[in-house]
């Protein structure tokens, strides 16, 4: 029987490389819906999806955006998405998965952070305010649900290379990013999903309710 993964945001950057990793163990079916299938600002969507999901060993959420503004600038338009992406959404599709982990044995539960969840900077409010919730709420699952054999995790990435980052961010800034970093370079997405694909497999047996920094010693 194969293992049933759901991996939220698949499409681009860091969550297609989870899906490209994952989808490299034979064992492993890999359920990556589009946004058309599964719209995560929209409660209707999500719960339609939960209800005829077929129970999955795994759940990955990738799928977050990152607004940022001076506190004047966060409208309530602007406030209700990242909340609702970025935090709210996650929350439900772990309510909506758990009953299935549980019935089929346990399950692994990995959600996005950021280093932006362990500090944070001006103008990153909203991303902050939903990163260090992520956290939070990883934790307080992983103390509920590991009775259920269900561990929980998140993983915090640093600066990442992905095509939105060499498309938005000159090729000066970049340089001035990375000698910021004790590696002096970005990670690449493929390192983080190799972090994510550990966290899912039977190799881990004992690490939850914690958050993974991969920021190549940023934040030290």
């Amino acid at each position: 029987m194969k293992y049933r993964i759901l991996v939220t945001g698949g499409s681009r950057g860091i969550g297609r490389a989870v899906v490209e990793e994952l989808g490299t163990r034979p064992e492993y079916q890999v359920i990556a819906p589009t946004r058309d299938e599964l719209d995560l600002l929209d409660d209707r969507s999500i719960e339609a999806y939960v209800e005829k999901l077929e129970p999955v060993d795994a759940l990955v959420n990738t799928a977050g955006i990152n607004i940022l503004g001076k506190l004047h600038e966060l409208d309530s338009d602007s406030i209700n998405a990242m909340l609702n992406t970025n935090l709210v959404a996650p929350l439900k599709l772990i309510r909506g998965v758990a009953p299935g982990m549980k019935t089929r044995g346990g399950g692994r539960i990995v959600t996005f952070s950021s280093i932006w969840g362990m500090r944070s900077k001006e103008y990153r409010t909203l991303y902050s305010m939903t990163k260090f919730g992520v956290n939070g709420m990883t934790r307080a699952l992983a103390r509920e649900l590991g009775p259920s054999g269900i561990l929980l995790n998140c993983v915090a990435p640093g600066y990442v290379l992905t095509e939105m980052t060499a498309k938005n961010v000159p090729p000066d800034e970049q340089k001035r990013l990375c000698a910021e970093i004790p590696l002096r370079r970005m990670a690449q997405p493929s390192e983080i999903a190799k972090t994510v694909a550990f966290l899912l497999s039977a190799d881990n047996t004992y690490i939850t309710g914690q958050t993974i920094v991969i920021d190549g010693g940023f934040l030290a």
